[in-house]
């Protein structure tokens, strides 16, 4: 096929990178336009989990199956499909089953951790990094882990302070070297959606 280009997007959790992405790829043709999450690559922790807020630290980056998003990646920008897997975040658990994705001309992939570890970092074409007062993801991040996640506000609080916060200034804040971009959230989010959808169309029509 033809190809095959990997956009990075990251910031913190909260930071408004997921919905800028989720927006980017809804305005660009769904047949060249593939979406992938880092969530999708959480190792199980079923066996681990103690309680919500707890021990597991699902913020550092050895929680996640980087070698498998890397291999994944390697292989969309080959032209070949991938198998994404789906985690549970009731159960916290790998579930059996996965999802088919096709290569796509434009691959866009979100996380918070992406920029960390070199071997997926480096087979990015480009890295986008979203930097967002923490006051603001904190407050986005109880918002959705309590409505989407069926977590409570106490858990989801303690897991902030305790985990979030420490693994965002150790690891995810000292990415945002390695963008080529870095959106201020509210300052630049639309004018930055607008510019790259309309470099994305201008690079598919080649």
């Amino acid at each position: 096929m033809s190809q095959v280009h990997l956009v990075g997007i990251a910031g913190g959790s909260g930071s408004g990178k997921t919905t800028f992405a989720r927006a980017l790829a809804q305005r660009l043709p769904r047949e060249h336009c593939a979406l992938l999450f880092q969530d999708s690559y959480y190792i199980d922790q079923s066996a681990r989990f103690d309680f919500d807020g707890g021990s597991v630290n699902f913020d550092h980056p050895d929680s996640l199956d980087f070698a498998l998003l890397a291999e994944h990646l390697r292989e969309l920008k080959s032209g070949r499909p991938i198998q994404i897997p789906l985690y549970d975040f009731a159960t916290h658990t790998r579930l059996k089953t996965t999802v088919p994705q096709a290569p796509k001309r434009i691959v866009l992939v979100d996380g918070i951790l992406i920029f960390h570890p070199e071997p997926v970092r480096s087979l990015f074409d480009e890295l986008i990094f979203f930097e967002t007062p923490e006051t603001l993801r904190f407050e986005r991040r109880l918002e959705r882990d309590v409505r989407e996640r069926g977590r409570t506000p106490e858990g989801v609080k303690s897991q902030f302070l305790n985990q979030v916060k420490p693994m965002h200034d150790e690891f995810v804040e000292p990415s945002r070297r390695h963008a080529g971009t870095v959106v201020r959230d509210l300052e630049e989010y639309g004018s930055t959606l607008d510019r790259l959808v309309e470099k994305y169309l201008d690079w598919l029509r080649e």
